[in-house]
């Protein structure tokens, strides 16, 4: 298993054996993500180089440190990404004015910002209980509150929902309370 700073060094330096691992490791995934979610075998080679690049050029600005593995955060960012290209297309078609292209440095700056927010995020989900963990994990997927009200045992809906409130309040409590946040949020 390699360092993950290994993996960095070797975008940064064009490593092409390293390179050529990651692909090997890593773009299967990707592929069957994208595609799985109404995206091509192109989508997919575009959205991991994009990544690839994304990391190299954050990691050349900041020497940043990768807290799970490369793998795993690969994928999400490449994840990220590919929810971003979803979410533009659904603007460019159901928005009749025009969008001016935005340059390839800006939208690598922007995919950093989010990937940023995202870890931001999910550092401080880490920080919660465990009960608000599992409730706001499950409320993100849109798991029914019936569904939680069986699991975690509670009386009622209303139960869960003050529950959730909660933990989400919890959340956002933390995120706003740490030094990175005011950096992050969109102007």
């Amino acid at each position: 298993m390699i360092d993950n700073s290994l993996y960095l060094k070797a975008l940064l330096n064009n490593d092409s054996k390293i390179i050529k691992h990651i692909y090997n490791d890593n773009f299967f995934k990707v592929r069957a993500f994208v595609v799985k979610n109404k995206g091509q075998q192109q989508d997919a080679e575009d959205i991991f180089q994009k990544a690839l690049l994304q990391l190299a050029v954050r990691y050349k600005k900041e020497k940043f440190i990768i807290k799970t593995s490369f793998e795993a955060y690969l994928f999400t960012v490449c994840k990220n990404l590919w929810r971003r290209e979803l979410n533009k297309s659904k603007i460019k078609v159901t928005n009749n004015e025009f969008i001016e292209p935005k340059g390839e440095n800006e939208d690598i700056a922007l995919a950093v910002l989010e990937q940023k927010r995202w870890e931001l995020f999910t550092e401080c989900l880490e920080l919660i209980s465990e009960n608000c963990k599992q409730i706001l994990k499950l409320f993100f997927a849109k798991t029914s509150y019936a569904k939680m009200v069986e699991l975690f045992g509670y009386n009622s809906e209303t139960v869960v929902r003050q529950r959730v409130f909660k933990c989400k309040t919890k959340l956002k409590e933390l995120v706003k309370k740490d030094k990175r946040f005011a950096a992050l949020i969109e102007l």
